[in-house]
């Protein structure tokens, strides 16, 4: 009985072990994928994408991955159920539907949902400094932010600031 439990436990233990293992690759494939399909790169992969992408590389946002904006960011959970529903729709626009594709993309009205949550999100500080009672979204005021075709930096955001350092004692 006690060499049939050793073996018993020495099973257990691989499988544990092994179990662990694909868990971790398990979650490193999914973290490293969520990164992933959340860059910039990823999503002007698209043809269509690529005036989108180049409009947002220039803008005050460049810094932020496309989902911060374009999917929930309250839980990971409803990030993923909506970034694989959005996922489907784009995967049948670019292949099947692709001849419905129209000239001008325009968000879904979940989307738009999503895009006025995490505008409010990010820019919640100064809402309080300026009234917004016209509109019922951000998007309303604010639609070519960040897509538009023009710049929205002013020239001042590409020079180099100037600090100048005054030694202690002197004026």
């Amino acid at each position: 009985m006690g060499e049939r439990l050793r073996r018993l436990d020495k099973k257990l233990l691989l499988f544990t072990l092994i179990g662990v293992f694909v868990g971790i690759v398990l979650f490193a494939g999914t973290a490293g994928t969520m990164k992933a399909t959340d860059s910039g790169e990823f999503c002007s992969s698209c043809h269509i994408m690529g005036t989108v992408y180049e409009t947002f590389a220039n803008s005050n946002h460049a810094a932020l991955s496309c989902n911060d904006c374009h999917a929930p960011t309250d839980s990971t959970v409803s990030k993923i159920a909506f970034k694989a529903k959005a996922g489907m729709g784009h995967m049948y626009m670019n292949t099947i539907g692709a001849s419905k594709i129209p000239d001008v993309l325009h968000a879904t009205a979940d989307s738009k949902d999503v895009i006025n949550q995490n505008c409010i999100s990010c820019h919640e500080p100064s809402l309080q400094n300026v009234q917004h009672d016209v509109k019922d979204s951000c998007v309303d005021c604010h639609r070519q932010v960040p897509h538009s075709k023009g710049d929205f930096r002013p020239a001042e955001w590409f020079e180099p600031k100037e600090f100048f350092f005054v030694e202690p004692g002197r004026k």
